[in-house]
């Protein structure tokens, strides 16, 4: 096996295995955010659920084109254009968004025992 080929395999196999990790990243954005009220959003500030689904979902999609379809570089593929904007929407949600939402849906009380607030 000549060394260019090798190199090209592993390659390969490095963009397929960030590709699953950025298409895990933004299935998780998504989900998470379907799951919560749609009034949670609005509560504190963070835009509407219907931005951040829209938002969420585009970004699932670029990643599951971007692992389905085997794009390994240019703009679509885990380290393309289109592929590190939905990363990086993906991770905007879970890294703010979803932790104020997740408070919000709490009551906005972060003093919680097992039994309820003190």
């Amino acid at each position: 096996m000549d060394a260019r080929v090798l190199i090209f395999y592993v390659e390969n196999t490095v963009y397929y295995i960030l590709g699953l990790v950025a298409l895990a990243l933004e299935v998780w954005a998504f989900f998470d955010c379907v799951r919560h009220r749609a009034n949670a959003f609005e509560a504190v500030g963070k835009r509407t659920k219907t931005f951040w689904l829209a938002l969420t979902g585009g970004s699932l999609a670029v990643g599951a084109l971007s692992v389905l379809g085997g794009g390994g570089g240019g703009l679509i593929g885990p380290l393309g254009l289109f592929g590190l904007a939905a990363v990086v929407a993906a991770s905007v949600y879970l890294a703010d968004v979803r932790p104020a939402v997740k408070d919000a849906g709490r009551g906005g009380s972060r003093n919680m025992g097992p039994y309820g607030p003190w």
